[in-house]
């Protein structure tokens, strides 16, 4: 039996001598040494005690060598598990002890600290820093630079992707051969890619859009990648002349409309610029028409399922929305069991070769989540408008509850960042004691402007019903995100819980 993920995805770059990896500097690094390290890498993991099924946990920092493990995990049939570089020691401890992995590499720097936390759980340590040394790349010298990959089938699992644990725990996503490949063959299909792309990846490597998407698609086209190790403004600016497409989080495109050395002729040769992990304002997208020329494609994915909708590569790609189901991805947006009609909003339910196999050790969870039929209920609120286009109103959590009305946030914010002075909101429910919840606005002002809350909620007075207007709002400088520049609505909720009590 075949290795599905590796021979789809690495296998091939045994016969690339032409440039896999443009780095920094403007060095590369061919596919067939890319390769090399992965095989390197793996008979050093084997030798670790590292086989198929067995869980491998990363805390590392972005390099070619980071991207290699992944691979070197998929050649040996274990299931990888990548973690945000900004973990506290805390939160790593619930991870090791959730997953059980029988190797945790980590950041040399980090190891007097993660060593015991790893040795409670029994998993073996090594490091891997930055800059590719450690004790991983020292095991791994002098060992064959090929590898026989272990028996893997569609439905073997080849990675856990941990939620981002806002509501609880965070759960382990299982991912199978079968949802990864499946989903980068549609998108390379849908998105046009092809072995001339150039793919500027400015993205971690930790989360599904930087792994599972961007590298995915790159390895299973024989495409290269401008291989940063975050996005730098200055970097990107310099190596953008180099690139065809580029993937990236609503601030990557913010910042760069910030920066005037970003023309239309610096865009001119770039093929397609997508957007994805968090909405992207209306606004981003049309000024960034404006400048480019360019219409950022916006889809949709999470965790548990990789990509489920997209904007169309040939046709309107429509601001505040995301887009399609993909191909052979299935979508439906459910209210009280039953089918809504077109323009009403409820709960979206995805089914398809991408969804995930369900959460790891918390059967209940999958069975709350993943029907026995396969469809997936998402936790996301949205519509479908009445051309088809998917609109994400926000989460199933974050709709407010205020004197038995039910309120979406995602439409008060659209008009609260059309008041003046208004860059961007956030609006949460509070605890009230009259309403239950009280609709609250966190409001972020435009640079150089002078933001008063007042004038602002008095802006959208007249366009919204009276249940749905915010109580009460305060100006921020900056809203909280997480790495991938999701709102964090739940700190907004704890900072300012107190606010309506008497």
């Amino acid at each position: 039996m075949p290795n599905v993920l590796f021979d789809a995805l690495f296998a091939p770059l045994a016969c690339r001598e032409d440039a896999f990896l443009i780095l920094p500097d403007g060095s590369e690094i061919t596919g067939a040494a890319f390769l090399a390290t992965v095989s390197r890498q793996a008979h050093a993991l084997r030798a670790a005690g590292l086989g198929a099924g067995d869980r491998i946990a990363v805390q590392i920092a972005k390099s070619p060598e980071a991207l290699a493990v992944y691979g070197a995990a998929i050649a040996l049939g274990a299931i990888f598990l990548p973690l945000n570089t900004a973990y506290t020691a805390e939160e790593i401890d619930y991870f090791l002890g959730n997953a059980t992995p029988k190797v945790f590499l980590c950041d040399a720097a980090k190891r007097e600290t993660l060593a015991p936390v790893a040795a409670r759980h029994g998993a073996n340590v090594l490091t891997l820093n930055a800059d590719g040394t450690g004790s991983l790349s020292e095991a791994a010298t002098g060992l064959p630079d090929s590898i026989t990959p272990a028996d893997c089938g569609p439905d073997d699992l080849a990675a856990f992707l941990y939620t981002s644990g806002t509501t609880g725990r965070s759960k382990g996503a299982m991912l199978t051969h079968r949802n990864l490949l499946s989903n980068a063959e549609v998108l390379v299909d849908l998105w046009q890619f092809t072995s001339d792309d150039v793919l500027l990846h400015a993205l971690p490597i930790f989360h599904t859009h930087g792994l599972f998407v961007a590298s995915n698609i790159s390895l299973l086209t024989g495409g290269r990648m401008i291989f940063l190790p975050g996005f730098d403004l200055e970097q990107v600016l310099r190596l953008m002349p180099r690139a065809t497409s580029m993937m990236g989080v609503p601030t990557f495109y913010t910042r760069l409309l910030e920066d005037a050395r970003f023309t239309r002729d610096l865009a001119a040769h770039m093929r397609l610029f997508i957007s994805g992990s968090a909405p992207l304002l209306s606004e981003t997208h049309h000024q960034f028409e404006a400048r480019t020329g360019h219409r950022i494609l916006e889809r949709y994915g999470m965790t548990e399922t990789n990509m489920n909708t997209s904007n169309p590569y040939a046709g309107e790609r429509r601001a505040g929305t995301v887009g399609f189901p993909l191909p052979g991805v299935e979508l439906r947006v459910m209210a009280d069991g039953a089918e809504v009609a077109p323009g009403e909003v409820g709960v979206i339910e995805v089914r398809g070769p991408n969804v995930f196999k369900g959460y790891w050790q918390m059967p209940e969870k999958t069975r709350e989540e993943l029907r026995e039929d396969g469809w997936f209920i998402t936790g996301d609120l949205g519509m479908i408008d009445p051309d088809g286009y998917v609109v994400i109103v926000g989460r199933a959590k974050d709709l407010v509850i205020s004197g038995g009305f039910n309120i979406y946030p995602k439409e008060v914010e659209l008009l609260l960042d059309e008041a003046p002075g208004v860059l961007e909101s956030a609006v949460i429910g509070l605890p009230h004691p009259d309403f239950g919840e009280a609709v609250f606005a966190v409001l972020v002002a435009q640079k150089g402007a002078a933001l008063d809350a007042g004038p602002a909620l008095e802006a959208i007075r007249d366009r919204l019903a009276r249940f749905k207007q915010p109580k009460a709002a305060v100006v921020v400088e900056a809203l909280p995100r997480n790495t991938m520049g999701k709102v964090q609505k739940n700190l907004l909720r704890d900072q300012y819980r107190d606010w309506f009590k008497t």
